[in-house]
């Protein structure tokens, strides 16, 4: 980890968590899906990635794609899963839901974060999805949530900028803002010195090709914007150490 900031990276695979470690992240946010933007994984790949790697692992809690508005079945799937990664090894948990008018859904997260103490809990990127980001903030304040992740409610951390640096500002050390989206080594300084975050998130992914050789090119398992069959997305070692360098030269 940097002097001065913890790295957070977002990792679907025990691959992924073992090589972001040994690149320096402090920390890693476990998902399945990151082509989804990151859901629940599986109890398997918890119990795996806990066996190789010694920094904190938080759990992603999220039961489907798209919006974050969730049905009573969707709850019960998301409190059942915040029991079991407790019980199995999580360090903290990520989750978030919003209500219908685009605020934080405040009975529902009181719910979340009874059910997973004494764990600490990153609202995820459902806040830039909010009505009212500077509203939204104080109520995750006054909810216990340790951080938010956020682009600053905009397509990147870079583009949303400005408004991470107030969110920064606005928290005053009562929540961790933590800029995430898009970070890569060629924006990360801009976005640490932009912001005055001491905390950033990242997946630092590279692309490998498959092993297999024998290729069926006709089929697909998913939709059409899925993922390449024979290409396989990893954490990368070397851009995890390249990343934790700039931010330790960071001022």
């Amino acid at each position: 980890m940097a002097e001065g900031f913890l790295m957070e990276t977002c990792v679907d695979s025990v691959e992924s968590a073992v090589n972001a470690e040994r690149g320096g992240a402090g920390r890693l946010e476990l998902c399945s899906s990151l082509m989804e933007g990151g859901l629940s994984p599986s109890l398997g790949l918890l119990q795996v990635v806990k066996q190789y790697v010694k920094i904190p692992v938080y759990v992603m809690i999220r039961p489907r794609g798209g919006d974050f508005l969730y049905s009573d079945q969707e709850v019960e799937v998301m409190k059942k899963d915040i029991e079991l990664m407790k019980s199995h090894g999580a360090d903290g948990l990520v989750l978030g839901a919003l209500n219908e008018d685009g605020h934080v859904d405040t009975e529902l997260c009181m719910e979340f974060m009874a059910a997973a103490r004494p764990l600490p809990v990153t609202f995820h990127r459902a806040f830039d999805m909010v009505l009212d980001p500077v509203v939204a903030l104080e109520t995750l304040i006054s909810l216990g949530f340790h951080r938010v992740l956020t682009s600053g409610c905009d397509t990147s951390a870079l583009e949303g900028l400005p408004l991470i640096k107030r969110l920064v500002d606005q928290a005053k050390d009562r929540i961790v803002i933590m800029p995430g989206g898009g970070i890569t080594e060629r924006n990360l300084q801009r976005i640490l010195e932009g912001s005055g975050a001491q905390e950033f998130h990242c997946s630092a992914r590279s692309s490998k090709d498959s092993a297999m050789k024998f290729r069926n090119t006709c089929v697909t398992m998913g939709a059409a914007l899925s993922a390449p069959e024979y290409r396989l997305k990893v954490a990368d070692v070397s851009k995890v150490r390249t990343l934790n360098a700039l931010a330790r030269n960071t001022l």
